[in-house]
């Protein structure tokens, strides 16, 4: 059959010669060339469905073949239209038809015919190519195009309109052949085309800037966020990722952003980079992994830039005077703290070796090469001193050979250098560059490569003084006086043992106290101060911090003595280096820790416990749950009530100090390895109740209030399992819904005081009874006992005023963790006693009775006893008494206030800075001596003390009950709690996180002080108040906020300009200027000045005493309404710092940003449209602000973008909820879709990574809102129905896929018949079935309409219809007769033509190739009118393959046409016109009819 097939082509292509010799005189039939093409095309449509499936593909490429060389455009026009027949019939797929035409080898615009008639064809049949087949085709035509040269010579431009005509009809959104965001995709990024084919491209990709924009942050590339220290979670993250290799954001979507979002971010980068304790949040943005060592050009690149602008900084601003040996109270310039950060920045980034060496230095000398820089030569050689020290023994030479040519750049001086003054600590900043030139001329020799260089002549007088000082005489009489001596020969010999181990047995043993003049006394042992330990490289601070651990580790072995005090407090100052981690916490932790435990070293145990607590600081927080597992699980089983304590203390510091932001994330990953139970206490119920106040406080904080992740869930099993306890009423009212359901739920019964008070008084009868000391002793040291032995004890004194013997043997009995059961029995007593009783006499006396077991007897600790009375459960009169009963513990007697106020009185909390803190430590405790055990029991020696005293002690005690006298909202209790800051507040002076504490509790408990701004005042006042004498005045609030607090006026409502400021002073700080104060940040409570700035300005904002409405509303005019008063080059970075801070404050304040954008919503003129600008020039930043028209529109959503922007993943995904109740209701115009789609688009991304469902929940809002707004608009034109589909399929592409399908398709078939058009590829829905719901999708005032006018006219009979049919059948005969008339005339004229041309000797041969043409396109035409008046389509129906939906493809049917009324006229236009030029006979070849219709008009 396919032989047959291809017979008949040639059959019919075939010219006989006979012909050929007689043509001038030939006389043809009047039909018989139309005859001849209807037979061949009967005969192939006929053997073509005879031919096996298999074989018609390479039938139809051979079919090609042949007809690409016909010659003669007739027969080719009929062998092309028979392949579309062939398509149309279903013989053939269209998809494969397009196919074979396009990968045909003779498709070449150089065959012109068969190029033009191939595009044609492939026109004609693409309706019947389901919607992924078009785009394959649309792709394979743009491969097309790109043959055609730029420059193409005019003959080649009717096959370049062929293709445009093809391409063109693809393009054209009415025929809706494929999403058009499939075309995008496709045309993004086009190679240079002719210019016609680019502008059409071009023209098409304009119309997806408005789709781009509504997915686009208004000013994401001026955003910069505030660095952390620790804990960043991907919910954090995600704004902030970049392209590691192009520093470029991540767009999902390949959409024409704007330019600003498709360049390098450089700024960000660096901006960051800059930032102290930024390592973690580079890594993150750059998907750096330490375990993945990947080289990051762009990072290596920034770095050097940063190199390059301290060196610019240094050489307008050089203060390199250094400081003396023995100054702690140094004031380290700007310019050093630059490059001690450059120093830590890339010490890191080249470890983990996300940059290289050899690279960085070799672009530091292109760079330097170009630019006159000096002055900073020896602070950039230092730097570099800092890695070589350290990496040079593990790497080759050939990583530092680049070196060598910074020293031919930046020392060409033809004169040795003046020596530096040694007593000063630029010394070794100036003597760098030598001791670089010793560490690779050593490591040169062991490699025995011969390095031909010699000294530079600069540095000689340096190099002759380093090798006098290790010289062996000089060595031996060396000491450590008041110069840097022998930290220089430290740092220029670290890699050489023989002149090393000398200078750094001084420094060990100074610090031990076996340090002696040069004159043979005695030198005090002080701890180094920062100055020298910032002059040790790395590598000496790692031998040195090496030498503290061995002798430690030697000491817990030998159990004979405790490392001193200043070894003790120079290793903690060493901890603080990020650049020795690995020797320093993590060794700390994971080393030194478990060995001194297992050596049961518990006088070094305590000491490195009680560093950890109070001198460490930025510790990161896996080390933190790491330690805390320790102190939780593992903490010693002895009788050491002072080591217990310790335990404690540091386990509440550890779960107190947890910030909100970091701790669910890392708790998440820590419990990926190990069990919850591993940070929950076995038997502390107080410490178990602060993780769950912790946890409640991270959950509030971070949005995640509504559900309890899994390992939450477990980790508060785990606890009830240990320490089973409930909780009250007025807390569980401050926890997040899930935690207070939990807990709900899961509800333990409280103690019955009634019960407790008989066995109480049982107890004590047995006591009274019982004469033998050892049946006593073995009563109530028996583990089954009742642990009421303490309430025994507060009675005991209550009566006696005395303390039996025998109850000091009984405390010795009991472990230090088990009285902590009896002191909660004693708690519960206590309260219940004095809520039964009258008058305050006897609450006065309990009152005394407790604080001697405190500070007469020692039994018990004044924090232990306040922790477990505030954590008790009391509901109602009972907690109110056990709130009294705390304010009495405490300011009943002196004892803790006169230990406060001397403590305060003579301590700095400053301690980098001092060297006699141990000093003033014993002189505190020689006057205010502690006991930890009752006087008459000695039989275990306390334990060392070095930092730890009550006060400090009492501390995070202190802010756990100022939170629970805020949970219970009585006005009474309140008033107690002001009353205790009143007298205790000075002791905030030595919190180690005053601001976030303050800015934890304003922002958890914030429902409950909105009532209550006295108290809110007196927090903010009595902390900060604290630092007075130690902090500048400028360290925290503004002037207003300080002037607020001096008064006595409890309410203040601020004008504007107080936000504005606000809000600048933070933007000002976030780039870069120093409003603050100056200090090292390495000891800070924050890592950076922007994180400082943010967390005073929200505490400043969180404690006015008006509602979070008004400060909300304010700090947004301060864009929307301050416009005017912002500098235009600063408008953005103002935007950013209202984004930070409102996505800092609870949702009582950022949630204010909804109802802003509700009235933008609601507003008049966006209801009803009156702007002469469209919704997307209107809502474009650049438009706007570059044009002076509307811009409230646009300033809303900046403020919206960038406060979503800054917000965690669990905050923005509550944006469904606000969607769902507040902002979709008001939809009801296009405008206003629009805008909302601007509101949530840019976020899908960022919500799909971070909650996934979210996306899909937004999706079907957005079909719902579609849907009002095509019933609002009733039959007017929707103005952006084509954008705001390209937005719908980019949800569907990009987030939800197939997801909601279902729902989706059950709107869509709602709306009106464009939208369902252009719709159909998401779901099911086919051409049939818009066309037969049409009616359906009718607005309901229209439907109406409808009902009424059927009522008015009433349907006809059948009588009446059968005449109805009756008249139109004869109408229609009529008409025909008419036409076949007409063609009749037309066939006669063409025959008289046909004769007198012949008679006249002409060429017959194109007149009669005319002649059947004419008759079928007279043919083509009466049958088009009549179909055309029947409704009845032309082209044979037919189904193709499935399309997205399933069942027949949508856009296959060819009565698609006949669904837009434009096109349908169009198309009857064109027969019409076709018809006329039949018949008057106007049939050039192709070239000739484009001249002829481009001809200039003066032709």
């Amino acid at each position: 059959m396919d032989t047959e097939i291809l017979e008949a082509v040639n059959s019919f292509l075939k010219v006989e010669p006979i012909e050929e010799a007689f043509l001038s005189v030939i006389v043809y039939k009047p039909n018989g060339e139309e005859e001849k093409s209807c037979s061949f095309t009967e005969t192939i449509l006929r053997k073509f469905e005879e031919v096996p499936q298999d074989n018609k593909e390479g039938l139809v490429r051979q079919y090609l073949q042949r007809a690409a060389t016909a010659t003669n455009i007739s027969r080719l026009r009929v062998l092309m239209n028979t392949l579309g027949k062939l398509a149309e019939a279903h013989a053939i797929t269209a998809r494969m038809l397009c196919d074979k035409i396009l990968l045909c080898d003779r498709l070449v615009y150089e065959n012109a015919n068969f190029w033009i008639e191939s595009f044609k064809i492939i026109k004609r049949v693409l309706s019947l190519v389901d919607y992924k087949g078009v785009r394959e085709i649309m792709k394979m035509c743009r491969d097309k195009a790109q043959t055609f040269p730029v420059n193409i010579n005019v003959s080649f431009l009717p096959q370049l309109q062929a293709l445009k005509d093809t391409l063109n009809y693809i393009f054209d959104r009415n025929n809706c052949l494929l999403p058009g965001y499939f075309i995008a995709n496709e045309i993004m990024k086009p190679p240079p085309y002719h210019w016609t084919i680019n502008k059409m491209m071009t023209d098409f990709m304009e119309e997806f800037r408005r789709t781009a924009q509504m997915v686009s942050i208004i000013g994401h590339s001026h955003m910069l966020p505030i660095v952390e220290c620790f804990g960043y979670a991907d919910h954090m993250m995600n704004s902030w990722k970049l392209d590691p290799n192009t520093l470029r954001f991540v767009f999902k979507g390949n959409l024409p952003y704007d330019s600003d979002l498709l360049e390098e971010q450089t700024k960000l980068l660096r901006y960051v980079l800059d930032q102290p304790y930024s390592k973690e949040m580079v890594s993150v943005m750059m998907s750096l992994q330490k375990q993945q060592k990947q080289r990051c050009n762009a990072l290596e690149e920034q770095l050097v830039n940063l190199i390059i602008s301290a060196m610019e900084m240094t050489e307008s601003n050089d203060s390199m005077m250094g400081s003396s040996f023995n100054v702690y109270e140094e004031q380290t310039s700007m310019n050093e703290w630059v490059w001690l950060h450059l120093s830590s920045q890339l010490i890191y980034f080249v470890l983990f070796q996300f940059v290289s060496f050899s690279h960085i230095v070799t672009a530091l000398y292109e760079k330097l090469s170009k630019k006159e820089l000096r002055k900073g030569r020896d602070q950039l050689m230092w730097i570099l001193l800092q890695f070589i020290s350290g990496s040079i023994q593990k790497n080759p030479i050939a990583n530092f050979l680049p070196t060598f040519k910074l020293f031919d750049l930046l020392y060409p001086e033809q004169e040795p250098l003046k020596l530096p003054d040694c007593t000063k600590s630029s010394l070794l900043r100036q003597m760098a560059p030598i001791c670089i030139w010793i560490h690779l001329m050593k490591k040169a020799r062991l490699e025995n490569m011969n390095i031909n260089r010699p000294l530079p002549i600069a540095l000689k007088n340096h190099h002759d003084f380093l090798q006098h000082l290790v010289m062996p005489n000089t060595m031996m009489s060396m000491s450590l006086g008041n110069d840097f001596r022998i930290i220089l020969i430290c740092n220029a010999y670290s890699t050489n043992q023989e002149y090393f181990s000398r200078p750094m047995n001084i420094l060990t043993e100074a610090l031990n106290g076996n340090a002696k003049t040069a004159a043979g006394g005695q030198l005090p042992s002080a701890p180094f101060s920062m100055v020298v330990l910032d002059s040790l490289t790395v590598h000496s601070k790692m031998s040195l911090i090496h030498s503290f651990f061995t002798q430690m580790i030697k000491q817990a072995q030998a159990k004979s003595s405790i490392p001193a005090p200043a070894l003790v407090e120079t290793y903690a100052r060493l901890l603080v280096y990020t650049e020795i981690e690995s020797l320093g916490i993590k060794g700390f932790l994971q080393q030194l820790l478990p060995a001194v435990f297992k050596h049961q070293a518990w006088g070094i145990l305590h000491t490195l416990l009680e560093m950890f607590l109070y001198r460490l600081h930025h510790i990161p927080t896996q080390y933190r749950l790491q330690l805390l597992s320790h102190c939780t699980v593992v903490s010693p089983q002895t009788n050491k009530m002072q080591l217990n304590l310790c335990f404690e203390s540091t386990a509440l510091r550890l779960i107190t100090g947890l910030g909100s932001v970091e701790m669910q994330p890392q708790m998440s990953r820590y419990f990926s390895e190990k069990p919850p139970g591993s940070v929950a206490s076995s038997e502390s119920e107080e410490l178990n109740r602060v993780l769950i106040l912790t946890l409640a406080r991270s959950m509030h904080m971070t949005g995640l209030g509504d559900e309890l992740q899994p390992w939450c869930k477990e980790l508060l099993n785990i606890i009830m399992q240990n320490t089973p306890h409930s909780w009250a009423s007025h807390s569980l009212a401050c926890f997040p819904p899930a935690l207070n359901e939990f807990f709900v739920q899961n509800n333990h019964p409280l103690e019955n005081k009634q019960l407790l008070k008989k066995s109480v008084e049982e107890e004590y009868r047995n006591w009274t009874s019982m004469s033998n000391d050892n049946d006593i002793m073995n009563h109530f040291i028996r583990p089954s006992t009742n642990p009421l032995f303490l309430c025994l004890l507060f009675k005991m004194i209550w009566e006696t005023e005395n303390v039996s013997p025998v109850a000091y043997k009984i405390l010795e009995g009991i472990s230090a963790r088990a009285l902590s059961a009896h002191l909660r029995k004693l708690c519960d007593y206590l309260v219940g006693e004095v809520a039964n009783s009258n008058g305050k006499d006897f609450i006065h006396k309990c009152v005394d009775t407790i604080n001697n077991m405190i500070w007469k007897y020692n039994i018990v600790t004044i924090d232990r006893v306040v922790l477990c009375l505030a954590l008790r459960t009391q509901e109602g009169n009972e907690a109110q008494v056990c709130f009294l009963i705390i304010q009495l513990l405490l300011l009943k007697t002196s004892e803790l206030r006169n230990r406060i106020q001397e403590f305060c009185k003579e301590n700095h909390p400053d301690h980098w800075k001092q060297n006699n803190w141990h000093e003033k430590h014993l002189s505190f405790h020689q006057k205010y001596p502690e006991k930890f055990a009752p006087d008459e029991s000695a039989s275990h020696p306390p334990l060392p003390v070095y930092f730890s005293n009550v006060c400090l002690r009492f501390l995070p005690v202190l802010d756990i009950v100022v939170h629970r006298f805020i949970e219970l909202p009585i006005q009474h209790v309140h008033q107690i709690c002001e009353v205790i800051l009143d007298h205790l507040s000075v002791l905030y002076k030595f919190h180690d996180r005053p601001i976030t504490y303050l800015y934890n509790t304003l922002h958890f408990y914030e429902r409950i002080l909105r009532e209550r701004p006295s108290l809110k005042k007196k927090l903010v006042s009595a902390i900060t108040g604290a630092f007075c004498d130690i902090r500048p005045p400028n360290w925290c609030v503004s002037e207003p906020y300080k002037m607020f607090l001096q008064n006595q006026e409890l309410l203040w409502n601020p004008e504007l300009n107080y936000y504005i400021n606000l809000v600048r002073r933070l933007s000002d700080t976030i780039t870069g200027k120093n409003l603050f104060f100056n200090t090292d940040w390495r000891f800070n409570e924050f890592p950076n000045a922007p994180a400082h700035a943010l967390y005073v300005t929200c505490v400043e904002l969180l404690s006015l005493p008006i509602a979070p409405s008004i400060v909300a509303n304010n700090v947004v005019d301060v864009i929307v309404k301050g416009y005017s008063l912002i500098p235009q080059k600063e408008i953005h970075n103002y935007i950013n710092a209202v984004g930070i801070i409102l996505a800092a404050l609870p949702e009582t304040h950022w949630s204010v940003i909804y109802d802003r954008l509700q009235e933008a919503l609601n507003s008049p003129k966006m209801v009803k449209w009156t702007y002469r600008f469209t919704a997307f020039e209107l809502f474009n930043f650049k438009t706007v602000c570059e044009s002076m028209i509307e811009k409230s529109y646009v300033l809303i959503l900046a403020v919206a973008h960038s406060i979503f922007h800054h917000m965690g993943g669990f905050k923005l995904a509550s944006m469904t909820k606000y969607l769902a109740e507040k902002l979709k209701p008001c939809v009801r115009t296009e405008q206003q879709l629009v805008f909302l789609c601007h509101v949530f688009g840019p976020f899908l991304q960022r919500i799909d990574l971070e909650k996934p469902n979210t996306v899909a929940g937004i999706a079907i809002m957005i079909y719902e809102m579609l849907d009002v707004v095509d019933k609002a608009h009733g039959q007017a034109p929707l103005e952006y129905i084509d954008t705001i589909c390209d937005f719908l399929y980019h949800i569907k592409y990009i987030h939800v896929g197939n997801v909601i399908k279902n729902e989706s398709e059950v709107i869509i078939k709602r709306l009106r018949p464009a939208l369902q058009l252009r719709l159909r590829f998401i779901t099911r829905l086919n051409i049939e079935d818009i066309n037969t719901e049409k009616n359906l999708n009718l607005p309901l005032v229209q439907q109406q309409q409808q009902q009424q006018q059927q009522q008015q006219h009433p349907p006809p009979t059948q009588q009446q219809l059968a005449a109805a049919v009756q008249q139109q059948a004869q109408q229609q005969q009529q008409l025909q007769q008419q036409q076949q008339q007409k063609a009749n005339m037309v066939n006669a004229q063409s025959q008289q033509q046909q004769q007198v041309q012949m008679q006249a000797g002409g060429n017959a041969q194109p007149q009669q190739q005319q002649q059947p043409s004419q008759q079928q396109q007279s043919q083509q035409h009466q049958q088009q009118q009549q179909q055309s008046q029947q409704n009845v389509p032309m082209v044979a129906v037919g189904s193709g393959s499935g399309a997205a939906g399933g069942g027949n493809a949508p856009g296959n049917h060819p009565q698609m046409a006949n669904y837009n009324l434009m096109a349908q006229q169009q198309q009857q236009q064109q027969h019409q016109q076709q018809h006329m030029a039949a018949n008057m006979g106007q049939h050039q070849p192709q070239q000739m009819q484009y001249f002829m219709q481009n001809m200039p008009p003066r032709y």
